[in-house]
């Protein structure tokens, strides 16, 4: 790898927010747009930052910021599905110029290991969207698995935007 996973230092918000929310709006993930209320929260990596772990991919040569991640370590606040023994991994976005270098899989693989460090921790679950194929292979190849049965929609009157959840066992 020429990039190293760490944790996202303040000055580095404002970027991380920036590849975040460009990431979801070109590729079409937003209902709205960049009206979408969700645009501002993936922008928001400070107010991420203050209740969960955000991790960036950081490019060892140029050091610009690729990519970033946010590990929840138990639910609560950021945690969307996670119920007690499982941790969240939430708003993985690479940006778009450094795409195919592994570093979506590298992040994914960092929230990993900081879950198996994270007492009584049995599982790892996540949200995606059924257009994220890419994010999809990642899960897949790593052994996370669909799991039906946790399926859920963020807007109750919009039971059509089904968000998909997967699971890892640890």
């Amino acid at each position: 790898m020429d990039f190293t996973i760490r944790d996202v230092r303040p000055e580095e918000h404002e970027t991380l927010g920036e590849i975040t929310g460009r990431a979801y709006l070109e590729d079409g993930h937003l209902l709205h747009g960049e009206d979408d209320w969700y645009f501002g929260h993936l922008r928001n990596v400070a107010g991420r930052a203050e209740v969960a772990d955000v991790l960036v991919a950081v490019d060892d040569a140029a050091g610009t910021i690729l990519g970033g991640v946010t590990f929840v370590p138990a639910p609560g606040v950021m945690g969307d599905r996670a119920r007690a023994g499982e941790t969240e991994i939430r708003m993985l976005a690479v940006d778009h110029a450094a795409r195919g270098r592994g570093v979506g899989e590298a992040l994914v693989r960092a929230c990993v290991d900081r879950a198996r460090a994270v007492p009584g921790c049995e599982r790892i679950v996540l949200s995606t969207q059924t257009g994220m194929r890419t994010a999809h292979r990642i899960y897949d190849r790593l052994g996370f698995r669909h799991t039906p049965e946790r399926d859920w929609s963020p807007i109750p009157d919009r039971p059509e935007f089904l968000l998909l959840c997967y699971t890892l066992e640890l």
